[in-house]
């Protein structure tokens, strides 16, 4: 049966990615505010102070903060700053440090070596990792300095508060450091609903790279080292890689809208409480199958070939890259039930005229 076709809906009404989300209310505010008139340059500003200070009330802890423009990034120089080019980096073979970030890591580290091990549901699988860190031991061998990890992970699962000091406990079993990708943390402090200590520095975590812009950000990461002597000369590598914003309040001032009334979860909240929302409305179609828990804000679904085409030509905008006939599909901190009514509704349709 053929599928009508339908005008292909704006992309504020997509699923893509949480990237797609433009500028929440608060972020915006906040630049705003800080438009007007003048302030020094290259972070010498107050209003990236009392960003880097609402951080370090958010952790609850004396850390020390940069920002940076993107994730890439962000990744990257921190991981840079952890390692020696003989140095290894050991992550889940499904890490966005190795799947999308166009060998960043190795670039800005002069080459330190990614070695990739088996992950379950996105979480690296510690008995790999440990046979990984001490299956050899020679000066030919790349020395494993760091354990990476994504909290959320790539499939959206979270990591609970005593799997993450599991992890924390591995890398300090064999001297290691421990690096958050953070992209979506904010998901994952909402989802678990715990203080963000006790995933981050109390768990053992020596610094996460904390994502903004997915959460409503315009443009901006910050990259949060819990050990000082780690951030040594950080500053350095963030200009030399061309990351060092010359108006930097623009990047650090949306935080401060963020955090200080605590938007910043509430909006990570309501992503994540939509993913669910659509989650269950998927799992009641006949031939759809929710392949991973939906733990934060994106729901990966199992359907045909066919409805992945039938919805793409009426307009829908969703990611496959994870395999065929795969489908993720992305909340962010603007979705609306309507949105969810109107993509469960339409798979709906289309389900049963496939099947048809």
């Amino acid at each position: 049966m053929k599928i009508a076709a339908r005008v292909p809906l704006g992309l504020n009404n997509q699923f893509a990615s949480d990237n797609y989300a433009g500028i929440c209310p608060e972020a915006w505010k906040a630049l705003e505010n800080v438009s007007a008139g003048y302030a020094n340059s290259y972070g010498d500003d107050l209003h990236t102070a009392r960003a880097c200070n609402l951080l370090r009330e958010f952790f609850e802890t004396d850390c020390q903060v940069f920002f940076v423009f993107n994730g890439t990034a962000a990744n990257s120089l921190a991981l840079a700053s952890l390692c020696q080019s003989y140095h290894s980096i050991i992550c889940p073979e499904s890490a966005h440090i190795e799947t999308d970030e166009c060998g960043a890591v190795e670039f800005f580290s002069n080459g330190t070596k990614v070695l990739l091990v088996p992950s379950l549901e996105g979480k690296i699988d510690l008995a790999a990792a440990e046979h990984a860190i001490t299956r050899r031991t020679d000066i030919h061998y790349p020395k494993p300095k760091v354990l990476s990890i994504a909290q959320p992970t790539e499939l959206g699962t979270v990591y609970r508060v005593d799997e993450m000091k599991a992890v924390g406990a591995l890398a300090r079993k064999y001297d290691m450091k421990l690096h958050v990708d953070g992209a979506r943390f904010a998901n994952a402090v909402a989802s678990l609903q715990v203080a963000p200590k006790e995933i981050s520095w109390q768990a053992g975590v020596d610094v996460v790279t904390f994502g903004g812009t997915k959460n409503g950000l315009a443009v901006g990461e910050a990259v949060i080292f819990f050990d000082a002597r780690l951030a040594r000369e950080f500053d350095y590598r963030c200009k030399q890689a061309g990351q060092l914003a010359s108006k930097m309040r623009f990047l650090s001032a949306p935080w401060s809208g963020m955090l200080v009334d605590g938007a910043l979860l509430r909006h990570a909240a309501h992503a994540n409480h939509y993913a669910r929302e659509l989650a269950a409305g998927l799992s009641g179609i006949a031939g759809l199958e929710v392949v991973y828990p939906c733990q934060a804000n994106s729901v990966f679904i199992r359907m045909p070939e066919s409805l992945i085409e039938a919805l793409r030509q009426r307009g829908w905008h969703f990611y496959t890259f994870i395999g065929s006939g795969l489908a993720r599909f992305m909340c962010s901190w603007s979705t609306c039930q309507a949105d969810i009514d109107a993509l469960v509704g339409d798979v709906r349709e289309m389900a049963a005229a496939t099947q048809g």
